[in-house]
């Protein structure tokens, strides 16, 4: 049996003297430590602190884009006989938005959406200095344009580019644009998320999220750091009634670099690929390959004879990241490959089999024909009129397909207004044989034609579903 050994009434004491003691020394280091991390402004200084120091150094850099566009009104049957036949009237339409200097010389990123369909450009710079802009290149799929106007040897205020593998959510960042058309305004705010592939768009989605106020106006306008670097182009807001409600998306910096260099260097935007497509991990997936967590890219299919295939890669790997950065869906595994050139190394690095491997893989575009390819069918025939090329992977990418798509055959890609190919085929139809010929290329599908006939037996692929039929004239 253990016995409590009964303490005196002068040992009680001392041991309280001594506990009050180390009491007081815990309160005199410990007060300085949490008076400097909650306290209040001590000088006039500290009261003043503000981020106009940081605006006045960054906002000479955002401008005004103006854009204009000839548009025709529309009207109906019945508007046209109560007005006496009168031709529908050609009008101007104006829009506006945002954009940033990224070169002394005069060079400007913009969003895509903010000139598309545009016939003239103007700049208006911070000090009201206004500019003709000319389109140097213009990006549907990433929504980022580059503008060029001469400043007749003048030097103009620039953004640096951020490093955004260095951006952490709840970084604070500052938009700058033209909300609304009412002038440059600045709001404030943080990252809210880093990696946003799931927006819906554009389809290389790899957004930088903000809850600093951005409207519309806004589109093209900086996102900046505390150092006063340009951290992303402002795209888009997520709304349901057209105003801010905290959630908006920029596009990252590496890839408003990425596209601003290619345009000047090269006059086009030619993305790598990296001759693969894959799913995201579900968590059965990740517990199948001995991960504690849901993360990377499984390779559902590879190209013959495309990058991956060259470096060795397999159905089955599955990709958790690529130059040392996590990739949690194909998405994010093309926006990352994409700010690459072509020619260029990327590493990633694989599970298989529960092997840890990586492999360098030498990116390249995708191979075939291009939209630059496309020939214009005439003559007396079902496919008159119609603007076709061949079907590949490149000319996939370009138009938003999947270049993993089963069977070659001609892509439709337009048919001219009042054709004959107007009445029985539309943009996207995958012809894949003519007259029991299978039409791998263009030249396939002439030679058919060749013969004088008037009836035409078409097999085609029209929104995933074939189609068979006969056509005659």
């Amino acid at each position: 049996m253990v016995h409590s050994i009964p303490m005196t009434k002068h040992v009680s004491k001392l041991l309280a003297v001594a506990g009050l003691a180390v009491l007081t020394l815990l309160i005199l280091v410990l007060l300085p430590l949490f008076a400097e991390a909650q306290r209040l402004p001590e000088s006039r200084a500290e009261m003043e602190l503000s981020f106009a120091p940081l605006v006045k150094q960054t906002a000479p850099s955002v401008v005004n884009v103006y854009t204009q566009k000839r548009v025709t009104s529309r009207m109906s049957p019945i508007e046209q006989f109560f007005s006496g036949g009168v031709v529908p009237q050609e009008r101007i339409q104006n829009s506006l938005g945002s954009g940033v200097i990224v070169g002394a010389d005069g060079v400007i990123v913009t969003n895509n959406h903010v000139i598309e369909g545009a016939e003239s450009f103007r700049v208006v710079l911070s000090d009201r200095r206004e500019y003709s802009a000319e389109l140097v290149l213009a990006d549907e799929r990433t929504d980022l344009a580059v503008l060029k106007i001469d400043t007749d040897g003048a030097s103009l205020p620039t953004l640096p580019y951020a490093d955004t593998r260095a951006a952490q959510v709840g970084d604070l960042v500052l938009a700058i644009g033209n909300p609304f058309g009412i002038g440059q305004t600045v709001t404030s705010g943080i990252l809210s998320a880093t990696a946003r592939t799931d927006v819906g768009i554009s389809d290389y989605a790899f957004f930088l999220q903000t809850d600093a106020a951005v409207n519309p106006g806004n589109s093209g306008g900086a996102l900046i750091n505390a150092r006063g670097e340009l951290v992303g182009v402002n795209t888009a807001i997520f709304s349901r009634s057209g105003g801010s409600n905290g959630i908006g998306f920029a596009i990252p910096a590496e890839m408003v670099k990425r596209v601003v260099d290619a345009a000047i260097n090269e006059g086009t935007f030619v993305r790598p690929w990296l001759g693969l497509a894959g799913q995201a991990v579900s968590y059965d997936i990740a517990k199948a390959q001995g991960l504690t967590r849901p993360v990377g890219v499984m390779v559902t299919e590879v190209y013959e004879g495309g990058p991956a295939d060259k470096a060795g890669l397999r159905r089955g790997d599955l990709v958790t990241e690529i130059d040392g950065r996590e990739v949690f869906d194909e998405k994010g595994l093309k926006f990352l490959a994409a700010i690459k050139s072509p020619g260029e190394s990327a590493e990633l690095s694989f599970l298989r089999g529960g092997k840890s491997l990586s492999k360098r893989v030498r990116l390249a575009p995708p191979p075939g024909a291009t939209a630059a390819d496309i020939v214009l069918l005439d003559g007396e025939n079902v496919f008159s009129g119609a603007r076709v090329v061949e079907l590949s992977p490149r000319l996939a990418e370009e138009n938003g397909l999947d270049p993993f798509q089963k069977g070659s055959g001609i892509y439709i890609h337009s048919v001219l207004r009042r054709s004959i190919a107007r009445n029985y085929f539309r943009p996207g139809d995958i012809i894949r044989s003519v007259n029991g010929v299978s039409t791998k290329s263009v030249k396939d599908l002439e030679k058919v034609l060749k013969p004088t006939t008037r009836s035409w037996n078409i097999e085609l692929e029209r929104n995933g579903h074939m189609i068979k039929g006969t056509v005659s004239l």
